[in-house]
């Protein structure tokens, strides 16, 4: 039994009949590459349940304090049934990717059983008219609740499910389980009551030694997250959400995004993404007449470099960019956008790097993002919405490396986000074995014609790359030397 932290927690209280917080990952394979040219459904129920050990909240599910005095806990189900989980479909003829973003919307945006561990897998066949992909492909769809998985760290999952060579030794037979017995609600009361008394000692030495790290920590809330400060022009994407979601996605090469860069000095590849999204953002309200004048502000996460007890993983702190929808040239937008992360970098680091990775561990600095959460729903009973940005980017982490699932090839990965009240759009960026994947998850209300923004994302790539190429081809090339400085130089 293990309690939730206060942001988990958040994400279990802030769902909704209209929004809940569920994270797709979605993978597309060519099983050409398994022994036999063939993967079945009893293999990957079979690889998926040897693994289960290694995957514990697949089997826990949420247990709730009465009168939600405390955080829930995450406690092992008894009633487990793996092929409740691990479900069978297949597309409707033709088979086409349409056909595939509406299935995968719908199925995102069901709730999930909160009497039940929060995941749900779907081996989804008969991509027929796929463009190119193999004959035979099939996509294996993984929700799961956002309480579940750190998507900053999402890869722990699709590591643990895949292989790294198409050769994989058969599932080895699932090792006994026997789930431990639920708490009773006065061992939960006594718990609650425990972990009352205690905060204020819990809290005593972080307080103490991180005072100005916290006060800056409530500052950079209510400055950068609540949008008191900085106002920005409302959209489509800033009111209430529908139950309906719509998903679509572009992929691209990753040394085209590396050679983009060079439009702008010092700009990363993480610059060129916002910038691509920009760019399609803009295109896509221009031809709805619905452009403001002032740019938009994306939420995006800075990686920000942990120092403290010899912890070198990268962190995240979120933090609002200035895209520069008001800026036609793209050149020009590219810059301002590197100049706007940057100095955002800057910022998160001198707010986000040793004080606050302590705290994390704590308590008390995320419980901000609790509140945030809970404000926001005061605010919506109110009719009065504050959005944190006009749109969210974040990145989904992948792998650089070929991955296999029962020997077929992961050709295919990208993910669906939750949107919520006020942030009807989130893009996420996955990196995948040398690939880029934009991808964009909204209320179907607010984008009826997710095919349209797609096409804008297309052409604003495509742009930026024309950009690129230009320059290289009008680079100047160093002179060369003449023949008597060369034996001059070899001489000497």
């Amino acid at each position: 039994m293990r309690q939730l932290s206060e942001t988990d927690a958040a994400y279990i209280y802030s769902d909704s009949a209209h929004a809940n917080s569920n994270v797709t990952l979605l993978h597309i394979y060519d099983q050409s590459t398994a022994p036999g040219g063939v993967v079945r459904f009893k293999q990957i129920l079979a690889h998926v349940e040897s693994r289960l050990n290694l995957l514990p909240k697949f089997r826990e599910k949420i247990h709730r304090v009465p009168l939600d005095l405390d955080y829930p806990y995450w406690v092992e189900d008894d009633n487990f049934n793996l092929e409740y989980h691990v479900r069978h479909i297949a597309l409707p003829k033709p088979g086409d990717w349409r056909q595939f973003c509406i299935q995968s919307s719908r199925i995102h945006a069901r709730p999930l059983d909160l009497q039940r561990p929060l995941w749900e897998m779907y081996v989804i066949e008969g991509l027929d008219s796929f463009l190119d992909l193999p004959a035979g492909s099939f996509a294996v769809l993984l929700k799961i609740h956002h309480a579940a998985i750190d998507v900053a760290h999402g890869n722990e999952i699709t590591n643990l499910l895949h292989d790294l060579s198409p050769i994989s030794e058969a599932p080895a037979p699932a090792a006994p389980w026997f789930p431990e017995a639920a708490p009773g609600n006065l061992h939960l009361f006594w718990l609650a009551g425990l972990n009352l008394a205690t905060f204020p000692l819990r809290m005593a030495q972080p307080l103490s030694s991180s005072w100005t790290s916290i006060k800056a920590t409530v500052q950079t809330f209510a400055g950068e997250m609540m949008g008191l400060p900085h106002a920005f022009p409302m959209t489509r994407f800033n009111t209430e959400v529908s139950p309906q979601r719509v998903f679509e996605t572009r992929r691209f090469a990753l040394d085209d995004f590396k050679s983009i860069r060079a439009l702008a000095p010092n700009a990363t590849v993480n610059d060129v993404v916002l910038a691509v999204c920009a760019g399609g953002l803009r295109q896509y309200l221009q031809k709805q007449d619905e452009l403001p004048e002032q740019s938009l502000l994306a939420a995006a996460p800075i990686a920000v470099q942990s120092e403290y007890e010899s912890d070198l993983r990268n962190s995240y702190s979120w933090v609002r960019v200035a895209l520069g929808t008001d800026i036609a040239d793209p050149v020009k937008r590219l810059k301002a956008i590197q100049t706007a992360s940057s100095s955002s970098a800057i910022m998160a680091q001198a707010l986000s790097a040793r004080e606050l990775s302590h705290l994390a561990q704590q308590a008390p600095a995320l419980a901000i993002a609790a509140t945030s959460k809970m404000l926001r729903s005061a605010s919506a009973l109110m009719g009065n919405w504050v959005p944190l940005a006009n749109c969210a980017i974040t990145n989904v982490p992948g792998s650089r490396a070929p991955l296999y699932l029962q020997g077929a090839k992961l050709t295919y990965l990208s993910a669906i986000m939750p949107i919520s009240d006020g942030m009807g759009l989130v893009f996420s960026v996955t990196g995948y074995n040398d690939t880029i994947v934009v991808s964009f998850t909204a209320c179907e209300e607010q984008l009826p014609d997710p095919e349209v923004l797609a096409q804008c994302l297309r052409d604003s790539f495509q742009e930026y790359l024309a950009l690129a190429q230009r320059a290289i081809a009008h680079k100047p090339r160093a002179p060369r030397k003449s023949r008597s400085v060369k034996k001059a130089a070899a001489v000497a």
